[in-house]
Order: structure tokens, then sequence, then C-alpha cells
């Protein structure tokens, strides 16, 4: 185990505290004193607060490059304590378990668990802290919205943390995967964050739930908007199923700055992976296969618009101004009905 687990002595006078490390993992997670991060986040103080969930809250902290002692707001490494509630421990041992599972997951789009704090009933993380915070924050409360290009970076990123907790000897299942759950580096690299266990398909249903929330800019659900609406997967089913019918979908306020092809892509694979049959429902390395390519497409809408209007352009200057004419006569001839059904329109 890289993380602290029970004591094997039921006589141990702290089993509370400094419990001991196996060194039989590679992983080293650091044990902090509940004052180390006390101080680390300036006792804990709301203005420091990231978030909060049903565990607790988590905070912004500060601590040593190379320790755990706590050091100055802006200076050191910047970290998020997650600071899990007394009443919400599901007991010793479960928490001991969670740690040690956490401990050992390490790829690049899974939140790093850089340590923990166990004293009386205090039980808390330390995670590397995700300079952009979450993907729900840029796609619902941001004004500007989020370029298409990191829409796909973000999507694919967040498939390849679910494809990697997929592929183990075994599989270990998300469960609760959401926009706020992915969070986001300088970069925008997309890292997972909070884990649990269901089945893999239900995992690749929600995958696809948060890929039509980045292809739309809507929540899942949203009381809001007009009935029908309200439930996004319901509403946007008929429009994956139709592929004339799929540009409907995209977040207005790209307006036309997206790939054309890659809209199209990414509507087949929400539309496979949202599917009532469970088994019909791509694995996540499939959905990877599939969402990769879309990086590098360039075909925006923005530049087939400007190549339509250049092209109507310059059709109009090369016909002779009696033609050009006649063409607006006869485009005014067709839309408008007759004044008078005695006179003819045309000579």
């Amino acid at each position: 185990m890289c993380a602290p687990h029970e004591p094997q002595n039921s006589s141990d006078p702290n089993p509370n505290q400094e419990l001991a490390q196996s060194d039989k993992k590679p992983c080293q997670l650091l044990q902090f004193s509940f004052h180390e991060l006390k101080s680390a986040t300036g006792n804990f103080r709301p203005d420091s607060i990231l978030g909060e969930g049903g565990f607790g809250f988590v905070f912004k902290g500060w601590i040593e490059e190379n320790g755990t002692a706590p050091a100055k707001p802006g200076s050191g490494l910047t970290v998020a304590v997650k600071s899990l509630k007394p009443d919400g421990l599901q007991g010793h041992r479960e928490w001991v378990a969670e740690v040690d599972f956490l401990g050992q997951l390490h790829h690049p789009n899974l939140v790093k668990l850089i340590g923990y704090c166990i004293e009386d009933d205090q039980r808390l993380l330390v995670y590397e802290f995700m300079t952009r915070g979450s993907l729900e924050n840029h796609l619902f409360r941001r004004t500007i919205p989020l370029p298409w290009s990191n829409r796909i970076k973000i999507a694919t990123g967040a498939a390849k943390g679910l494809a990697f907790l997929h592929g183990g000897t075994e599989p270990i299942i998300y469960r609760d995967f959401k926009t706020s759950n992915i969070l986001l580096d300088t970069e925008y690299n997309a890292k997972l964050s909070d884990f649990g266990h269901l089945t893999s398909k239900s995992d690749v249903y929600s995958f696809g739930v948060v890929l039509l929330e980045i292809l739309t800019g809507r929540r899942s659900m949203d009381k809001k908007r007009p009935s029908g609406e309200q439930n996004l997967v319901m509403w946007a089913r008929p429009y994956l199923a139709d592929k004339r019918k799929v540009y409907q979908l995209v977040d207005p306020r790209l307006e036309l700055n997206y790939s054309v092809k890659g809209v199209q892509k990414v509507s087949q694979i929400a539309y496979s992976c949202l599917s009532r049959d469970s088994k019909a429902r791509p694995s996540m390395d499939e959905v990877i296969k599939a969402l990769s390519p879309l990086q590098d497409l360039n075909d925006f809408a923005i530049l087939s618009y400007h190549a339509r209007m250049s092209q109507q352009s310059r059709r109009k200057k090369k016909q002779p101004e009696g033609a050009q004419n006649a063409t607006r006569n006869q485009s005014k001839w067709y839309n408008e009905p007759p004044r008078n059904s005695g006179k003819q329109h045309c000579k």
C-alpha cells in the first residue's frame, strides 16, 4: 500500500495518528498534520473555498515545494484541500481504502492526489490545484464562450481518463461523471476528480451527456428552459438522429466558429453513447479513436460561409449590368405577387 492502513495491533494508543506506510508501492503520498493544512489554507477561511459537495468543502492552499510545511499565499505549490465532513465518513477502514485506491492511480487525465491528513475525527485529502477550474464553469457561467478547439481537447482528455479507469484488470467505474468533476489546467488539459462505482456502460452514457453539453452549451437539466427543452437528452435526440438538423444543436454563442465535420462526428459519438441499449454503446477506447482526429480539423463553418458569399459576389461582378438588373427583376418577379392580373410581367 502507498497510503495509511489499519494498525495491526488493536492496543495501539493512537490509531488515528501517524499510521504506518509500507514501501511496496512506488507512489509517495505525503502525510500532513491538521495544523499544517489549517495554516496552508489560512485557517480554512471562506474566501479560499473552491467548491462544495456532499463530502464537504474544498479549499485553496499553499505548501512548500518539497514537503508538507505551509507556504505563504502565492508561493510554493498551490493545492486543493478537500475537508471531509465528520458525519459523512463511512468509517476509518473505508476511508483508508479510498486513499490507498486513489494513491495508486496515475494518469495525465486524472487529478493527482498529493497527500492526506488523518487526526482524531479529521479526514482531509490534498490534490494538485487545477488553475482553470471546472468545465461546468466554462460552459455555463462564463460570458466568453469556450472555443470549439478547446471543447474537443477537453472531451478527448476526459475520454482518455475514463478509458484508463475502465481498462485495468479490475475496471474502475467513475459513476459521477459530469462537467463539475472535469477540471482544467492552464493549457485546458482535462483531469477527472471524484470517483465511484457502477457499470462501465453507465459511464459511457454519462460521457454522452457531457459531450452533448459541450456541443450545445446547455445543461443536462435546466428548469428555466421551455417545456420540452428542459431535459437535454430528450430534446436533442431527434436532432442527433438527423444529419441535416445536427447544426441546430451547436452552442449559438460559437456563431460559425466550429468545425462542420467535427459537429457531425461529435453528434454521432454522442448519439451512440446515449443509446437506450447499453450493449450498443461504444467502449471509451472506441470513443477516443473517434474523437482524436477531430482536434486537427479546420473546416470551420465561418470559412465556408465567407467562401459562399465571395463566390456570389464574383458571379454578380462578372454579369453585365443589364443582366444583373434582369436577374434582380426576375427575382422580384418570382417573389412578388402580380399587382394587376391584366398586365404581363415580362416582354
